[in-house]
């Protein structure tokens, strides 16, 4: 199998790894507008048969790529997301102090969003 393919279906909030035609792992996210814009991931998940192959590494990565070039924040909810932006600083920076607990309270007044 070739290296998954990266979409971004923002109308869905998902952040796709496709390969061989199949979605084989996927970042949930949302977009906050305030108090500044960011990218809000709240899940990765990646398909049994694909895992260990680097696939959500590769989401993550791409995930802050596209807030890089929007001039957005990334505001992790998700464990995955923490953990990958604290192995790799240079390439996550970290959100305001403010980020997160705004996106706590989208997700709170959202819950049949995730």
């Amino acid at each position: 199998m070739s290296e998954p393919r990266i979409r971004d279906d923002r109308p869905a909030g998902r952040l796709e790894a496709v390969a061989g035609g199949e979605v084989v792992g996927r970042i949930e996210y949302f977009v906050l507008d305030r108090p500044e814009r960011a990218l809000v991931p709240v899940h990765t998940v990646v398909e049994p048969a694909h895992e260990g192959k680097g696939i959500a590494g590769a989401l993550a990565r791409e995930l802050y790529a596209i807030a890089g070039r929007e001039h957005s924040a990334v505001a992790p909810l998700c464990s995955y997301v923490v953990q990958w932006a604290e192995r790799h600083p240079d390439e996550a920076p970290a959100a305001g102090p403010e980020l997160p607990a705004a996106a706590k309270e989208w997700l709170r007044a959202h819950p049949d969003r995730f």
